[in-house]
């Protein structure tokens, strides 16, 4: 059985949601026969690529919060973060995404786009650490398991740029709006960041419908 998961590194209700469905699925019966793949979804795919902003500063631009307001939002995401044993910065910088996504999809043909993707969370949301910068991306995907040189020559490139744009346009077909978006077997969806116990229902589900 696989399940398809949409959502950006920049998300927080995405890191919150992972920890959540990881929750669930290491309580699963059949957990060893699940195939877990993370697809591409940019937030705000027309940042450009040079653009860095704080967290706080990008929540008062974009949905015109004044910075008490931005840190009082941030907290609550906080708050469920730690909930669920994460870190969580509020220093985080915000910044275009599609260069992680790209050497994230390297990490799925590697074998090692779990570790990567929990890697990048680690770093970007409880260290709060630039991971969009060429140098540190490669840092952390070297520490998950990726060789520097394959990443540098994405990173060069256009290595993986269709296949990003492949899960954004099939994000699209399947009217996919926001992430993150679970996909059971490409036949039973839950969006958000759930409890775990929704997300157990969905591997129960997707499982006595399997075949």
């Amino acid at each position: 059985m696989r399940v398809d998961v949409w959502s950006d590194v920049v998300c927080p209700w995405c890191y919150v949601g992972k920890a959540r469905f990881e929750k669930a699925l290491n309580d699963f019966g059949h957990r060893d026969e699940v195939e877990v793949v993370f697809r591409a979804f940019e937030l705000d795919p027309d940042r450009p690529r040079d653009q860095r902003e704080t967290v706080l500063s990008m929540l008062g631009r974009k949905y015109g919060m004044a910075e008490e307001q931005a840190r009082a939002a941030d907290a609550r995401l906080a708050g469920l973060a730690r909930a669920e044993g994460l870190g969580f910065d509020s220093g985080r910088p915000v910044g275009n995404t599609f260069d992680i996504h790209r050497v994230i999809r390297l990490g799925l043909d590697k074998g090692v786009q779990h570790e990567l993707i929990t890697a990048v969370n680690e770093a970007y949301f409880a260290q709060a650490r630039q991971v969009f910068d060429r140098d540190v991306i490669t840092e952390v995907a070297a520490g998950a398991g990726l060789d520097a040189g394959p990443v540098g020559e994405v990173l060069d490139g256009d290595g993986y740029a269709d296949a990003v744009r492949h899960d954004e346009l099939q994000a699209r077909e399947l009217g996919i709006s926001g992430v993150p978006f679970f996909v059971f077997s490409m036949a039973l969806a839950v969006s958000g960041a759930q409890p775990a116990e929704a997300f157990t229902s969905a591997l129960n589900q997707a499982w006595a419908r399997r075949g």
